[in-house]
């Protein structure tokens, strides 16, 4: 099974499963539109890793160009591999649901700014 990460957040997704699904599936919520490949809301980057598109996508919503410099459509595109995306700066990426986001395994690869600030004091000879 492919994984996705997004802002410091890995998901573990299913077998054919789309990034949007796999992330709401996981507690997970964005900025979306149509869901259906016609609006380019949840365009995203592909930082690292490939997908592939199920079901139509409007040229409109994703020009070939776009596509080809690594642009998914996130409600059509199902990772062939592990990969890294990069949402727009207004998708406001966040966790909805904390349970399902337990229950799906996600796990953060950053320390919160408590563990970061516990850190430090540490590190500085102070206590917790």
């Amino acid at each position: 099974m492919a994984t996705v990460t997004v802002e410091g957040v890995t998901v573990e997704l299913q077998p054919g499963e789309t990034i949007l699904a796999g992330l709401h599936r996981a507690g997970y919520a964005y900025r979306i539109g149509c869901r259906r490949g016609g609006c380019g809301v949840c365009k995203a980057e592909v930082v690292t890793g490939t997908v592939s598109h199920v079901g139509p996508v409007a040229e409109a919503a994703l020009p070939a160009a776009e596509r080809a410099r690594g642009a998914c459509l996130t409600c059509r595109a199902v990772p062939a591999t592990d990969v890294v995306i990069r949402l727009r700066d207004d998708a406001r990426f966040r966790c909805v649901a904390p349970l399902l986001a337990g229950l799906a395994g996600a796990h953060t690869n950053h320390r919160s700014q408590e563990q970061e600030q516990n850190h430090g004091s540490q590190e500085q000879g102070g206590e917790n």
